[in-house]
């Protein structure tokens, strides 16, 4: 085992440190929650990571995007993510994906992959990767923050979780408020999920909702 792994025993079995290293990851985003859920993903040693976003960086986007400094405004986020996990994890393949998640790529974008994460920011895009993801089998680690709260969940395969949460998606703008401390709390809640799940641990959201309000330090679990 690498030496950089060495505190993640026995939190992580060494066995199961092996596997996540054979396990490929797709996170759709990469902006203030999938900066972070990049970040701890290659750190703990997942082996291959699919980076999809085709937006570049705005100076909006420095109170809190990992990824983003200012000499990286206007320059794409997915290889931004390329840049950092190559700086912090070279052992990690991370393979940039410059492209919005639509309609026509979801399909092919969710081939081949061992879990979904969901960074998106919009409700459109989340329910296109929910249907490829029941297409293909493969389950979802849902997030989505607001100001000073945060949402996290599970979708297995079929289940259609992410559509009854949002509907059809329409509806109003989405509050795009976002406070520094915010997307990488719910990034960690959704790496640990993921962790689980990838080396077919239970999860602990299983038909669940975690909701979070860090103004209030209020935590609720809703059934699902």
């Amino acid at each position: 085992m690498e030496e950089r792994y060495i505190r993640n025993i026995p939190a992580i079995s060494a066995e199961e440190q092996a596997a996540l290293a054979q396990k490929r990851v797709l996170v759709a985003g990469c902006g203030g929650l999938g900066g972070y859920l990049i970040e701890y993903l290659a750190r703990l040693g997942v082996g291959a990571i699919d980076a999809v976003d085709g937006d570049v960086f705005e100076p909006s986007n420095l109170n809190r995007q990992l990824l983003s400094t200012p000499a990286l405004v206007g320059t794409g986020k997915a290889e931004a993510a390329r840049a950092r996990v190559e700086a912090v994890a070279p052992g990690v393949r991370l393979r940039a994906i410059p492209v919005f998640l639509d309609g026509e790529n979801a399909s092919g974008l969710v081939q081949g992959q061992d879990l979904a994460l969901d960074a998106l920011d919009n409700v459109p895009a989340r329910l296109l990767l929910e249907d490829a993801c029941a297409q293909a089998g493969v389950s979802i680690v849902h997030g989505a923050i607001r100001g000073w709260s945060a949402q996290v969940a599970v979708v297995p395969p079929g289940s259609g979780r992410l559509r009854r949460l949002y509907g059809s998606g329409g509806g109003a703008p989405i509050d795009r408020t976002s406070l520094p401390f915010t997307p990488p709390f719910c990034a960690a809640i959704q790496a640990a999920e993921a962790v689980k799940l990838l080396l077919g641990r239970p999860s602990s959201l299983e038909g669940q909702l975690l909701l979070a309000d860090l103004r209030r330090m209020d935590w609720d679990l809703l059934p699902l």
